[in-house]
């Protein structure tokens, strides 16, 4: 598929973008010059008529979202915490883990007073325990959640659960699972409507329908 403008794909750098690039190279969007060793962000096979990009996993939506890519790859995770104005089309199955709700070992919940939460996904959170009528206390961290209930700066956390294996290392375990992850494959707006025959060859390709 030569000519015309390519379809820009956002990819998540690590692991789960190569896998996902693994996948699509195998529904005929390959694109060889991607696996070579080098520090390129960008990567274009005409013949294929398709331009990959690394981008850091949290900001994928964006790209996607401002029409810089046309379609992408990101967590479900971060599609309910951002809630970007795109189109999520299919969940490929892979990277999946939990958002959940973990505390300390033995904690025991005081319900007359608001339960302070430690988290990066403060809508999911709020969302989660509005639905419940449980007061919180929302404490917004980038990173280490799990040392907040060790020093006594929360009660629980709500974080991405793969294994439970630093849980465990923390003296930590799951009270709740909030909702499972996946990464899901999601398109600009504008893009799939401009782009629908592409978009829809890839997800005939990755085994999936059109929108």
């Amino acid at each position: 598929m030569s000519g015309g403008s390519p379809l820009n794909i956002a990819l998540p750098k690590g692991r789960l973008g190569e896998k996902v690039y693994a996948l699509f190279a195998q529904a005929g969007f390959e694109c060889p010059a991607i696996l070579e060793n080098s520090r390129k962000l960008i990567f274009e096979n005409e013949e294929a008529g398709v331009r990959y990009f690394w981008v850091k996993p949290s900001d994928v939506a964006i790209y996607v979202a401002r029409g810089a890519a046309d379609i992408g790859v990101a967590g479900k995770d971060i599609l309910l915490e951002y809630r970007p104005d795109v189109y999520e089309l299919m969940d490929l199955g892979i990277g999946k883990c939990s958002l959940a709700v973990a505390a300390p070992k033995g904690f025991e919940e005081n319900p007359e007073r608001p339960l302070r939460v430690a988290t990066k996904f403060s809508r999911v959170a709020r969302d989660y325990y509005g639905g419940m009528g449980r007061d919180i206390d929302i404490i917004h961290l980038n990173g280490s959640i799990e040392i907040a209930p060790i020093l006594g700066l929360s009660d629980v956390i709500v974080d991405i659960v793969e294994t439970g294996t630093t849980l465990k290392e923390n003296n930590l375990e799951v009270r709740e699972i909030i909702v499972p992850i996946s990464a899901r494959l999601i398109a600009n707006k504008s893009g799939f409507k401009f782009k629908r025959d592409a978009i829809q060859r890839l997800m005939a390709g990755l085994g999936g329908n059109g929108k």
